[in-house]
């Protein structure tokens, strides 16, 4: 059996505990010097307020009263004053001199003449106006060709037209008035711009313009 030859008598070293001891101080003292100082400063005194009077208020004395003036000036006194004209009021009427009439010589048409000295004249003719007319010469164009749609289904009926008519007796425009169908009032309008003929109108001999009112009937025969 061994012996264990590192196991020794235990013994006390001073130095050891000189340098524990060493250690624990410095430790207390850097706690020491790590705490904050703190330093009680001792409490301000109340403030104290005392109200002040303050001297009332001067009133201004009020402004002194101007004296009133005119402000419309004396006029000098004249030696001589001026006379003063009196005219008659003015008025809104005046009166305005006529030429008397020429005398009206004798025999003239113009009439009788009245007491106020003025003459009656004739009354302006009317113009005399005529309106257009069928040429007779062209009267055998005035029947439509019949629509071939209506003869198969041997249907009739009449057309009613407003046709306007030139100074030369030719038709310008035609406007429908009423129709049995769409067909026999298309007829009716290419034989008016083609073939009718009219004698124009005339207003006091002058050929013008006008409209005339036409109406067509078309009729099956065998």
């Amino acid at each position: 059996m061994y012996a264990n030859r590192f196991a020794g008598e235990s013994r006390f070293h001073p130095a050891g505990l000189a340098a524990a001891i060493g250690i624990n101080a410095a430790v207390i003292a850097a706690l020491l010097i790590a705490v904050p100082h703190v330093t009680m400063q001792p409490a301000k005194p109340p403030l104290l307020t005392e109200n002040i009077p303050l001297p009332p208020p001067v009133t201004p004395p009020p402004p002194e009263p101007l004296a009133r003036t005119d402000a419309r000036p004396t006029p000098p006194r004249l030696d001589n004053p001026v006379p003063v004209i009196k005219t008659a009021p003015a008025t809104d009427t005046f009166a305005i001199p006529v030429d008397p009439l020429p005398p009206i010589p004798a025999g003239s048409e113009a009439g009788p003449a009245t007491g106020s000295g003025t003459a009656i004249l004739p009354p302006v003719p009317l113009p005399v106006i005529l309106g257009p007319a069928l040429d007779p010469r062209y009267a055998r164009d005035l029947q439509p060709a019949y629509p071939a749609a209506e003869r198969r289904m041997g249907t009739g009926g009449k057309v009613t037209v407003r046709v306007l008519i030139g100074t030369d007796g030719r038709v310008k425009r035609v406007e429908r008035v009423a129709a049995a169908s769409d067909a026999f009032f298309r007829a009716t309008e290419e034989q008016a711009l083609r073939r009718w003929r009219f004698t124009p109108g005339t207003r006091d001999g002058v050929p013008q313009e006008a409209w005339r009112t036409m109406t067509v009937t078309f009729v099956m025969t065998d």
